[in-house]
């Protein structure tokens, strides 16, 4: 199947399997190992990825949705070569213990920040709902989104 996207701000044009996962697509084809697969089912938010604006589980994504819509990976936060404000907050904040969720909770992070740039705690914590994270209390992930909030 061909398929038209946009990733990361610039146009693809791709032949995949239809019933491919976005997932396998970024990671296998296009060779981008920041989105990570922790469970497989949509479970863990470790593949979250933004699509049209929206966090979603790139494992639960398959190919053909993907026609002419709008894929953002962790790949494309990046400001200038650098951190995003976002990443660096996670870092300031010691909000990355093994490492495994950050992608996913930063991809979330930035979903929210786009539709609201000013949250409350609780809709922090609704938008990360679908991370999880095996190694933190989230107290500091919660620190470091609060402070990408207020930052922006």
């Amino acid at each position: 199947m061909k398929l038209t996207f946009k990733l990361n701000g610039k146009k693809r044009v791709i032949e995949a399997e239809p019933q491919k996962r976005l997932l396998d697509l970024l990671r296998e084809d296009l060779h981008m190992t920041g989105t990570k697969e922790g469970c497989g089912e949509g479970e863990c938010g470790a593949c979250t990825v933004i699509i049209d604006g929206e966090a979603v589980h790139s494992c639960l994504t398959l190919v053909c949705q993907l026609e002419g819509r709008e894929v953002i990976t962790i790949e494309g936060l990046e400001e200038n070569g650098e951190m995003c404000r976002i990443q660096r907050m996670f870092v300031e904040e010691t909000a990355i213990q093994c490492g495994y969720c950050t992608t996913g909770m930063i991809m979330s992070t930035k979903a929210l920040l786009m539709h609201n740039p000013h949250p409350t705690e609780q809709e922090i914590r609704n938008a990360l709902a679908g991370n999880i994270c095996r190694c933190s209390g989230y107290t500091q992930i919660i620190k470091a989104v609060k402070r990408s909030a207020e930052e922006a």
